[in-house]
């Protein structure tokens, strides 16, 4: 019996002129490519980068391609995930209609994306018996919109509840506090012997640059590096297109 071919995975960026961004999400790719060898996995920027989403959907549609989940890699449900994607991919929508293209969801909240937290601040030599006296700094690139603060302040109450001293969040961008304030913040919390930052981002770039030299400046002990290819990311992709290939051709069939 025919089975037909899984549906390509568009992987959608942020962009960044820094050449480290690119990298990274590539090297996220490969290893998509590796977990899923029967998958089509293809990259896209919303910004700076020649790869956009409209050309790589003109890719895929020309290769004969005629389903993609389009999944943002994105942490929090903010301005891009709702106005700049959509907008995108109905405008390819519009104009490639021989292709067919299911949204996933962004890629956060989720307890993998914790435990990838997690993973990058013992890799600064942290250890499990160190949590209950290290502060934590979680500093994300930032947002005016409230659902996306929201959701870094749940994050940060959950890496609390995971057993870490005192977590404050921070952000790069748009909304208080910055690195460096959540640093000295942290100095003075009771039984707080060292504070670590958790770059709460995906990729390098000029944020996350921004956020290390906060930590700079603040005095921080540790800085953990982006979240980036991480195994706990990689399984989190794959769980993201899963659902949306799913419920799409389930709904479908129906």
């Amino acid at each position: 019996m025919y089975a037909a071919p899984s549906p390509a995975l568009l992987l959608i960026a942020h962009g960044s002129r820094d050449p480290r961004h690119a990298a990274t999400v590539h090297a996220l790719a490969e290893r998509l490519r590796e977990r899923r060898p029967g998958t089509r996995v293809e990259v896209s920027f919303l910004d700076f980068d020649a790869a956009s989403v409209p050309a790589a959907l003109n890719r895929l549609a020309r290769s004969g391609v005629r389903d993609v989940v389009a999944l943002p890699l994105l942490l929090t449900r903010a301005f891009h995930a709702k106005a700049d994607i959509p907008a995108v991919l109905d405008a390819a929508s519009a104009r490639l209609p021989r292709l067919r293209v299911v949204r996933a969801r962004v890629l956060g909240p989720s307890p993998l994306l914790l435990a990838a937290v997690e993973r990058r601040l013992y890799e600064t030599g942290l250890r499990p018996e160190d949590k209950s006296s290290t502060g934590v700094v979680l500093a994300s690139a930032g947002s005016t919109d409230p659902e996306a603060i929201a959701v870094i302040a749940d994050m940060a109450r959950e890496l609390r509840d995971a057993g870490w001293r005192s977590v404050r969040p921070a952000f790069a961008s748009a909304s208080p506090p910055r690195t460096e304030d959540a640093v000295r913040a942290l100095r003075s919390a009771p039984g707080v012997s060292r504070v670590a930052v958790a770059r709460y981002v995906l990729a390098p770039g000029f944020l996350p640059d921004r956020i290390a030299r906060g930590a700079t400046e603040g005095g921080a002990d540790l800085l953990a590096p982006v979240l980036g290819a991480c195994p706990e990311v990689a399984r989190l992709v794959l769980l993201r297109y899963e659902e949306a290939a799913g419920s799409a051709w389930t709904a479908a069939a129906a």
